[in-house]
């Protein structure tokens, strides 16, 4: 594995960043780090991403069965590792990369120079949707944890309503226990992600099961992929049935 893409994100982005741990943890973050980059530090950090989360990205096509799906779209999926992952395994999927203008690029540039089957790449803020609709698997990879509670529902919404009936969803990140302090590396990234972004964090499996079940999806399990890295899978309930659970303030039944 090449970690000198991680190495480069370390020193030019990360390090940096940290100095400012205080600030961030006392709420005197003033602007994101993602808003303050050039296009050669949004490339160093796309980049660098996918180094650190490539082991995730091929746990995912090695261990979930995807030949029940046709359509993937990865919301906020950088450079299309996971994709890139999966196609190679499936190259008969149509698969989408659904990413802010800016990594957009960066995506663009890395899609060109990679071989293998094309991937779509469509511009967008996955907060303020809508997303792409008809995609039966729907990949939310290592985007929750920039996001507070309440923004994380708003994504998890927008993909409920993007994806197709009966259609699936992937929520990939530094899931924890309810204490939020194991897996030890996933406890010690949230101050990565608290200085990268004003509400980033990390979250237990419970937390994110639960935002889950208020946003229209199912919960059907929960496992791991690779070092610090788990998913969630889910499947989307019946619009009816969401919003006759939602009148009555209930999350959705795992029955």
């Amino acid at each position: 594995m090449d970690l000198r893409p991680w190495a480069r994100f370390w020193n030019r982005i990360s390090f940096g960043a940290w100095q400012g741990l205080e600030d961030a943890l006392r709420g005197r973050t003033p602007d994101t780090v993602y808003q303050r980059m050039g296009p050669e530090e949004a490339e160093i950090f796309s980049k660098g991403v996918e180094g650190f989360t490539r082991g995730a990205a091929n746990a995912l096509a090695e261990g979930y069965d995807l030949a029940r799906h046709r359509k993937v779209l990865d919301v906020g999926g950088g450079t299309g590792s996971f994709l890139r992952f999966i196609l190679a395994k499936h190259p008969r999927l149509q698969a989408t990369l659904f990413e802010l203008p800016k990594t957009a690029a960066v995506a663009r540039k890395a899609l060109a120079e990679a071989s293998g089957p094309p991937i779509e790449i469509v511009e967008g803020d996955a907060l303020k949707g809508p997303l792409p609709e008809g995609h039966d698997l729907v990949i939310v990879a290592n985007l929750v944890h920039y996001f507070g509670p309440d923004k994380s529902r708003t994504l998890l919404r927008n993909a409920r309503k993007a994806a197709a009936p009966r259609g699936r969803i992937a929520v990939v990140d530094f899931w924890t226990d309810p204490t939020h302090t194991q897996p030890t590396l996933a406890a010690l990234v949230a101050g990565e992600f608290a200085v990268l972004q004003p509400e980033g964090d990390v979250y237990s499996f419970d937390e994110g099961k639960a935002w889950l079940e208020e946003t229209g999806w199912k919960v059907l399990e929960t496992r791991p992929l690779a070092g610090p890295q788990s998913v969630i899978l889910g499947e989307a309930i019946s619009s009816h049935r969401a919003e006759e659970q939602a009148r009555r303030g209930c999350p959705a039944s795992l029955s």
